[in-house]
């Protein structure tokens, strides 16, 4: 799904004059029951979540640290290296005001878009940009390593809050689906971020405000340092603190079957119940299996669904070998949620409103509207999946999920399952507050106050 920080490219981040700009449509999604779980990179969370909302797992956290990427005529320098003048590419005002801080020399210009534009706009013939600096971890799971000339240490050039990590968000009070989640937690990087969630909380600050962090975390002691600039980098409040915890034991991912099967040989035992008599489920086997495992009961609704079964069943005569390819050639993991990228918004549309009928993938299929008479009703054509975009306007009033009020179990949207001690995310929590409590009494503030001033000017 596409959000609006996707979406609106050509103005910075913090003039867009928007919360939640990476978030928002998702968590529409998630309120309205059309999806059970959303994939965030963390730093793009607000620290305050909506309502009946969590974040039921933190996976492990990548290098959070900054990279330099630089244009192919200045290779192998760094920036230290590059000549008076040169221009580097950031939409972040904490990498901002970092940078003019150090590097007064250098020019510092915003630049938009995901990994692939910002590169190509870095790597254009004509380009302006010397070089762009982007969080290490998403080249590195991108695996364009290769790409980056030098990585950015805290000590400099301190990086935001949540950076590197990947949050799972779900509904609160959704015990399945945060009993699954569970099984993704890494304690270690809970207790980081919620020290970091709670310094930004206490601050007040966002995209809006150049806000960084560094943390570190020890067998029995978390540190923090945090930093708040003027705009222009000539400010900077900077402290930092530490608190003992016990020592950390993150919980191991077991998954227990009937057989005390090896986790990934009871991934690939597929089965599904055929739909008849029988109580032996069927196993489903070539694409189709591949296509199960993908998407599990989702593939229930496929239209085609019936006749994968049949041929795996062997009612085809083949002993339940179907190799049979979905008819409508869909790629394992297609993507059919939100707007329809071949099709107009609309689920029926005239034959003349089709953008791309050639490479839709379900082109072969669209079957002409009948009224109650079986007559054929015009050349309209209707998508079988009924693909829709998860809005309240779409949902009916009486299918969306109840929402929990109850946030006693959230320290900065995190949910504490009922296997972690309280005791320590109380630590953590409280940890980055009294660092940013400490700033605010250097200051911070009043800094923070001028900084989103001057952004306000700017955008009138």
């Amino acid at each position: 799904m596409t959000t609006m920080g996707d979406r609106v490219l050509n103005v910075s981040l913090p003039k867009i004059g928007e919360k939640s700009l990476f978030t928002r449509d998702l968590e529409d999604a998630l309120r309205n029951g059309g999806v059970d779980f959303v994939v965030h990179s963390l730093k793009d969370l607000p620290t305050a979540l909506p309502e009946g909302m969590a974040i039921g797992a933190v996976l492990e956290r990548e290098d959070a640290r900054d990279a330099l990427v630089l244009n192919e005529k200045f290779k192998g320098k760094t920036l230290d290296q590059l000549p008076k003048g040169s221009v580097i590419g950031t939409s972040s005002l904490r990498r901002t005001a970092q940078l003019r801080r150090l590097y007064p020399d250098l020019v510092v210009n915003d630049v938009r878009g995901n990994l692939n534009t910002r590169l190509a706009k870095l790597d254009a013939e004509n380009s302006k940009y010397s070089g762009i600096i982007l969080a290490q971890a998403g080249l590195v799971r991108m695996g364009w390593e290769s790409r980056i000339s030098q990585v950015l240490e805290p000590s400099n050039i301190m990086y935001a809050v949540g950076q590197g990590a990947l949050a799972v968000e779900c509904r609160s009070n959704d015990e399945d689906v945060l009993e699954m989640l569970n099984s993704l937690v890494c304690l270690e990087t809970v207790c980081r971020i919620i020290a970091e969630r709670s310094f930004l909380k206490t601050l007040g600050g966002g995209c809006s405000a150049p806000v960084a962090v560094h943390t570190e975390l020890g067998s029995e002691c978390l540190k923090i340092k945090g930093a708040v600039w003027s705009l222009d980098g000539a400010t900077q409040i900077e402290d930092n603190r530490q608190c003992s915890i016990e020592p950390i034991k993150n919980k191991k991912m077991t998954t227990a079957t009937s057989n005390n099967e090896d986790y990934e040989v009871a991934r690939k035992r597929i089965r599904l119940d055929s739909g008849s008599s029988s109580s032996t489920p069927a196993t489903i086997s070539g694409l189709s299996k591949e296509l199960i495992e993908k998407h599990g009961d989702l593939l229930k609704k496929c239209p085609f669904y019936n006749s994968h079964i049949n041929g795996a069943t062997g009612n085809n005569g083949d002993n339940g070998n179907s190799n049979e390819e979905c008819p409508i050639k869909i790629p394992v993991g297609q993507d059919v949620m939100g707007k329809c990228p071949f099709f107009d918004a609309d689920s029926e549309v005239k034959d003349d409103a089709v953008k791309e009928p050639s490479k839709c993938p379900f082109s072969s299929i669209h079957k002409q509207i009948e009224d109650s008479n079986g007559n054929i009703q015009g050349n309209k054509r209707k998508c079988p999946f009924n693909i829709q975009e998860y809005s309240a306007d779409s949902v009916d009033d009486n299918d969306l999920p109840t929402l929990s009020t109850d946030c006693s179990n959230l320290f900065c949207g995190l949910y504490r399952h009922t296997c972690y001690p309280q005791a320590l995310f109380e630590s953590c929590e409280k940890l980055g507050t009294d660092l940013a409590n400490d700033l605010v009494n250097k200051g911070a503030l009043e800094v923070m106050a001028v900084a989103q001033n001057l952004i306000r000017k700017d955008i009138k």
